[in-house]
């Protein structure tokens, strides 16, 4: 397979050290540990081996991988396995996606305060969901979904957002087109 003409570790390598000291004291030891060995993986840092065909005497090095789950050049195997794996415990019914996103005023509280204000999101989605679920008027009914957290948006900016999927019911299948709404917290 050809080695992309740009990967994100060389974007890391180019720009990371900048990134981090112009965020310094906001990136967890963890999002450190990860650029590191994102950076690092499959070059000399890691040490490698030496493959060579005992006929045409032809030499390839081949680095160790960082073997780190975010890494997308070694784990993206990893990561495909994960997603059919997930996709087998799909039901065969239609799915809702539904996004909750922090007004901006609560982003910029989030930047500094990530673990409290996620944690806050995922609960007041989750009890957003259920309460609504529950209501009689709606569907009357425990639901169950799945929900994960998005921290940056498609710009690369902090965006924290919390995506949901959730089954429907025999009861309430979507039957037209679903309506974005923006609820005003100003």
């Amino acid at each position: 397979m050809a080695r992309p003409a740009l990967e994100i570790a060389d974007i890391f390598r180019d720009h990371g050290p900048a990134w981090r000291k112009a965020n310094d004291g906001h990136v967890s030891l963890g999002q450190l540990k990860v650029m590191s060995a994102i950076e690092s993986c499959r070059t000399a840092a890691l040490g490698g081996h030496v493959m060579r065909c005992e006929d045409c005497l032809h030499t390839q090095i081949a680095y160790n991988s960082c073997r780190n789950r975010h890494c997308p050049k070694c784990q993206s195997s990893q990561a495909l396995a994960w997603m059919k794996q997930r996709k087998s415990e799909l039901l065969d019914v239609p799915y809702f996606h539904v996004v909750f996103t922090l007004p901006a005023r609560i982003a910029a509280i989030a930047y500094q305060n990530k673990a409290v204000v996620y944690d806050l999101l995922f609960k007041a989605s989750s009890q957003t969901m259920r309460t609504i679920a529950a209501d009689p008027k709606r569907l009357g009914v425990k639901i169950g979904f799945t929900s994960v957290l998005h921290t940056w948006g498609s710009a690369m900016s902090h965006h924290p957002h919390v995506h949901m999927k959730r089954g429907s019911t025999p009861h309430h299948r979507p039957t037209g087109p679903i309506i974005a709404v923006r609820i005003d917290t100003s």
